[in-house]
């Protein structure tokens, strides 16, 4: 259903070179990063009081090209079932296989397209749909995960922003580390987040004329919004889901919005001591995140609900600050005793509705 070789070839045709360093300049980044991950490592075990130990994971630096095939091969993971479901459709409709071998092209430049974007964007990604994740090894537990670090584009900000390499390097490590150790002192945060997204793809509409009238409802929601204030944050993503798809959407948001949220925090926490600059990287940082970078950039996250996710990082780093300051961090590293225990959308938006239902009291004290 998709040509994922096509999808790679594309991104890379399109992907955009990054700032100009010398080899010499180049390989001094990649080794400082590696030495930064290691480092945060250490801050973020500390800080958070989660146990990481003895669940190492890898540490890659990419550039964009490598940031793309990874992702392509995260992607092959995570959409599986709907893939399934797509190509049981297929073989019941008459010329199916003809259709979607040219579908599965013009999907794979789509996709290549929308990678080649996002490749000069993204500073540094845990991934924990790699493959190869989760499956036992015979030296010892699942990997957890894998993190990317994306040199090029961490070289492009700190000169966008004019700030100090080292701190800048470190600043984002720190965040990335944090979402390393989530998943590694947490072991069943991955599994639960996967069956969240399966159960998501598995509720995807395939049949053509569903999938129709959804778009067009889409259309007429996304021109609605123009003289509705209150749908403005409302992307074509969210438009054309199905009911069952908005509960496990909510669901998953209000996790995202807890990692997101809580390597912010981790990061702010952190900082101060290691990093003599973080309040002027924090706060230019804070203005990129708001501005974007043009009209296109703007158009672009708005359409695939990226403005959300900048709203993830805020709810979220609230959340994390207001129970960390009514129960300590002991109290809310209880948020990662189970399932049952993370917070709902609605929780993550009034913090002290979890603390009640999690300490079962109205607690103003550590």
């Amino acid at each position: 259903m998709i040509d994922w070789d096509l999808a790679v070839a594309t991104a890379n045709r399109l992907v955009r070179s990054g700032p100009e360093v010398t080899r010499d300049e180049a390989r001094a980044v990649v080794a400082e990063l590696r030495v930064h991950a290691g480092e945060s490592e250490g801050h973020v075990r500390t800080f958070t009081r989660l146990d990481t130990r003895g669940n190492d994971t890898p540490v890659l630096v990419v550039d964009r090209p490598g940031w793309v095939r990874a992702n392509v091969a995260g992607f092959r993971h995570v959409l599986r079932p709907l893939l399934d479901k797509m190509n049981e459709r297929r073989e019941t409709i008459p010329g199916g296989n003809a259709l979607s071998g040219v579908g599965s092209k013009v999907t794979g430049v789509e996709l290549g397209t929308l990678l080649s974007f996002l490749s000069a964007r993204v500073l540094g990604q845990y991934e924990t749909f790699a493959p190869g994740v989760g499956d036992p090894t015979p030296d010892g537990p699942a990997p957890a995960g894998r993190l990317l670090l994306v040199a090029p584009n961490i070289v492009q900000v700190e000169r966008e922003l004019d700030v100090d390499p080292r701190d800048f390097r470190l600043w984002v490590c720190l965040h990335e580390e944090t979402h390393r150790t989530q998943f590694t002192a947490v072991p069943w945060l991955r599994d639960h987040l996967e069956q969240e997204v399966h159960a998501f793809l598995t509720e995807t509409e395939v049949d053509p004329a569903a999938m129709l009238r959804r778009f067009r409802e889409a259309a007429q929601a996304l021109v609605g919004a123009r003289r509705d204030d209150a749908q403005q944050d409302t992307s074509l993503v969210e438009l054309v889901q199905t009911p069952v798809q908005r509960e496990i959407l909510h669901r998953i948001t209000a996790v995202m919005s807890l990692l997101e949220g809580h390597a912010d925090y981790v990061m702010d926490g952190v900082g101060p001591q290691v990093i003599p600059t973080v309040a002027e990287i924090r706060e230019k940082f804070q203005q990129r995140r708001a501005r974007g970078t043009g009209r296109l950039d703007l158009a672009l996250r708005r359409l695939l609900g990226m403005d959300a996710k900048l709203r993830q990082y805020r709810d979220g780093e609230r959340f994390v600050r207001t129970v960390v300051d009514q129960v300590g961090m002991e109290g809310f590293n209880r948020v990662w005793t189970s399932p049952n225990t993370l917070p709902t959308r609605a929780e993550v938006a009034d913090p002290q509705t979890w603390v009640d239902r999690v300490h079962g009291t109205r607690s103003g004290t550590n």
